[in-house]
């Protein structure tokens, strides 16, 4: 696993376990009922589902840019970008069907429903809170994947650095034969 993903991952963790951690307790200092809390919540949740769809899905229409941008560079990049990318795209479509189902259970009427009993409520609160924290985490991971891509690429391709990881060994004396020639 290389840096980016390592950085990435440990970011989304670090955003997950705070933000559930900070729901949780507010959940619990505020006193309300279960029933009361998850009514409260549902805007925001949904809400939240909507904007990492949204955002998924621009970052994944984006990334076609990225690959456009790759393959049009003089600099030869590894398979490493490659997978790099992959990873990512991989992540932001497991994200985007995470957020869809999320936002279709959270949108059932068990609030209205009579045949609930109260005790379920909570574990759909906590449940709910839990997703949430699940889904802002995930997307914080994968815009840190696509902000270390990005950086790579601005550095190979818009500052034209020569010696970089993910650059060839046969495009970069191929660009040094060219130079000398020149």
């Amino acid at each position: 696993m290389n840096q980016i993903v390592k950085r990435a991952i440990v970011g989304g963790v670090v955003s997950t376990i705070v933000m559930g951690t900070g729901t949780f307790i507010l959940g619990q200092i505020s006193g309300y009922k279960a029933l009361e809390l998850l009514k409260n919540s549902m805007s925001g949740i949904n809400m939240l589902c909507n904007t990492v769809i949204l955002g998924s899905t621009t970052i994944l229409a984006l990334m076609l840019t990225l690959l456009g941008l790759s393959r049009s560079s003089e600099s030869s990049l590894t398979d490493r970008h490659y997978k790099d990318v992959l990873t990512i795209a991989k992540s932001d479509t497991i994200l985007i069907v995470a957020a869809v189902i999320t936002f279709l259970m959270l949108n059932l009427p068990i609030s209205e429903s009579e045949e609930v009993g109260s005790a379920w409520y909570q574990t759909i609160y906590y449940v709910s809170l839990g997703m949430a924290a699940l889904l802002g985490g995930g997307f914080i991971a994968v815009v840190m994947m696509l902000y270390g891509t990005i950086t790579n690429v601005i550095l190979i391709v818009g500052l034209n650095i020569k010696e970089h990881p993910l650059i060839s060994d046969e495009a970069a004396e191929e660009q040094e034969q060219k130079e000398k020639e020149n």
